[in-house]
């Protein structure tokens, strides 16, 4: 945390493989990113510390941009580095101030106004983030929705406490939203990586951003992969690319651990990610990966080898609790990735020993260190084998969404996803950022109806087409 900007928290005191950086390479990791901020945060709310985590979530509403989004990095006094959009950087602030807020850690501050601006950003920026939580692609990512989901979950329980009852239920209709269409977006049921399992998450179903009519059968798309050696692949079909971000649908409360599709996915992860260290299990981040030391042990200069992340054990680590099995393996193969002096690391050496390198396999590479994000995750795995329970999971979306609730068909028409079809029967939601008369028909203008929208107080606007089961004409509209 910086002693002039209070409740600023970098990423890491150092500039990964820094002996071959110049002057020029001013950003490294003492940077603020606001998704490792709210990770280091929440770290510090599961130690029992309320004061830090409160000072962090006063500066990020400080830091938030007027649209109610956040840049994906910034120097201590505001300033943006990194302007990339980041979707969970925008949804996990809302979780910080809602956990916060559930441990009485607020005080006299009010992070309503902070919150409904992120909730309104998310909605008229999403499903699909220009980038995910590694900062390289763009589509439907499964970490990224499942904390857009919770984080609209936890919006919506801010407004219904302030009695606002219509935004506090379109937030929740919007997360329901996502919730539905989740395993369209992101689980293939072309697999080939593991022969007998065809159906499973992937990392992200590509998808610009930018494109109001995206295909989105997570079966389609190329992946374009940064970081890759000269001479070698750069793209794949993108439901061949897995990571294990979905097990963030289960620390939130929106998947059950135990799901098959859960334990399919991870059945891949494994065959395809999985490193047994000397200290225990580590996972690199997605096959294909260039992003960390060369195989010759060489540093990182634009391409490398995807090595081992300790913060992934710690993930592994939180779903293996809950689903009721043996923790104490993860904790302990975190602690065995650290230094003599308790740092740990971003990446762990995950190829055989290379002693002129001075690699060792399961020690760190000459990746950032510390990476506080892992630090955190370690210490939430601590509190939450102490407890039993996933310090993580947020209660209002776990019992929202792990009872199996059915949702009725609908589909959100907006300028940055024009649907083109909807189930019969459903609900055709169109939104807009600003209020307008809708001019519309279900039977080729036999009849139009003329409806103004309705405000959500999220700075959007909406109305509703209910169609027929029995519709057979197109729905069509004008504003």
């Amino acid at each position: 945390e910086d002693k002039t900007y209070d409740g600023a928290l970098i990423a890491s005191l150092s500039i990964p493989w820094g002996e071959v950086m110049g002057d020029g390479d001013v950003g490294g990791y003492h940077l603020v990113w606001t998704r490792d901020m709210c990770h280091s945060a929440t770290g510090l709310l599961a130690a029992g510390d309320t004061e830090v985590p409160l000072r962090a979530l006063i500066y990020l509403a400080c830091a938030q941009k007027e649209d109610g989004g956040f840049y994906q990095n910034f120097w201590i006094n505001g300033e943006p580095h990194g302007r990339g959009i980041h979707l969970d950087e925008v949804a996990l602030p809302i979780l910080l101030a809602w956990r916060l807020h559930r441990e009485n850690g607020l005080q006299d501050f009010d992070p309503y106004p902070m919150v409904l601006k992120a909730a309104g950003y998310l909605i008229h920026h999403g499903p699909v983030t220009p980038e995910e939580r590694w900062e390289e692609s763009s589509g439907y990512s499964p970490s990224t929705l499942a904390a857009h989901i919770a984080a609209l979950i936890c919006a919506a329980a801010f407004a219904r406490e302030r009695g606002q009852q219509v935004p506090a239920r379109y937030l929740e209709e919007y997360a329901d939203f996502l919730e539905s269409h989740l395993e369209r977006w992101t689980v293939t049921t072309e697999g080939s990586l593991v022969p007998d399992i065809r159906r499973h998450f992937i990392r992200i179903h590509p998808a610009d951003a930018n494109n109001p009519q995206p295909d989105e059968d997570a079966n389609h798309g190329v992946l374009e992969i940064r970081n890759r050696p000269p001479g070698t692949p750069t793209s794949f079909p993108g439901r061949n690319i897995v990571d294990a971000g979905f097990l963030e649908l289960v620390r939130y409360g929106i998947r059950k651990p135990g799901d098959p599709l859960i334990e399919d996915s991870l059945r891949v992860v494994d065959a395809v990610l999985q490193v047994n260290t000397p200290f225990g299990p580590c996972w690199r981040r997605y096959n294909h990966d260039g992003y960390g030391q060369r195989k010759d042990g060489e540093p990182f200069q634009g391409w490398g080898y995807g090595h081992a992340w300790p913060v992934l054990t710690g993930e592994r680590g939180h779903y293996e609790l809950a689903a009721a099995r043996d923790v104490r393996p993860f904790v302990r193969a975190i602690e065995g990735f650290a230094t003599s002096t308790q740092l740990l690391p971003e990446q762990v050496w995950a190829l055989p020993d290379l002693p002129k390198a001075h690699m060792s396999f399961g020690r760190p590479t000459g990746g950032a260190m510390p990476l506080v994000w892992a630090h955190a995750e370690y210490i939430q795995l601590v509190r939450s084998a102490a407890d039993g329970q996933v310090f993580g999971l947020i209660s209002e979306v776990a019992d929202r969404y792990r009872n199996g609730r059915v949702t009725p068909p609908r589909e959100i028409w907006k300028f940055n996803r024009q649907v083109r079809s909807l189930p019969a029967g459903g609900t055709l939601r169109i939104q807009t950022a600003s209020a307008f008369r809708l001019h519309w028909t279900c039977d080729e203008w036999k009849q139009a109806h003329d409806t103004d929208s309705t405000s959500i107080g999220t700075g959007h606007e909406y109305v509703d087409i209910r169609v027929p089961a029995r519709q057979k004409a197109p729905v069509r509209f004008t504003f």
